[in-house]
């Protein structure tokens, strides 16, 4: 009893730490939605500055995130995925402190992408930020969302 109890501790610590590239549908399904993941990560930047993460750095923290998003693209780009037209989607990304991606959630406007192209391009998010790191850190998680828009190579 104690070996299955420690094991199922193991298998939901491994989970609870493994880096998820999902649609926010997909992360309702999995117990895990945005309000909840919210309410433990801090907004990156904030109106209300009192309430930001980067609070005097805030250029610095979007340029950060915009490198982020076209480095997303190029390695996109790199694995052979192309965009069929132009794609508006969008996303919310949590980060731990030190800046690797915790969980990465999105959504596409519906009918934009194929059920396979929407596969694909969760595959290849999901091997993308296993790798990447934000190259800001923070005493506390945080939390970035934007919308996006992917377009075709030329």
């Amino acid at each position: 009893m104690k070996t299955l109890l420690l094991f199922s501790v193991l298998l939901i610590s491994c989970w609870s730490y493994a880096q998820k590239a999902m649609t926010f549908g997909e992360a309702e399904e999995q117990h895990m939605p945005a309000r909840q993941l919210d309410s433990i990560y801090k907004s990156g930047i904030h109106s209300d500055t009192s309430l930001a993460v980067f609070k005097t750095n805030q250029q610095e923290y979007i340029d950060a995130y915009q490198h982020l998003l076209k480095e997303l693209g190029s390695y996109l780009q790199k694995n052979d995925f192309s965009w069929p037209q132009t794609t508006k989607g969008f996303n919310r990304i949590y980060f731990d402190k030190s800046g690797k991606i915790d969980y990465f959630l999105y959504n596409f406007r519906p009918g934009q992408l194929t059920s396979e192209q929407e596969k694909r391009f969760g595959e290849l998010l999901g091997q993308f930020i296993a790798t990447y790191r934000f190259p800001l850190s923070a005493s506390v998680k945080f939390a970035q969302c934007s919308p996006v828009t992917y377009v075709p190579a030329n």
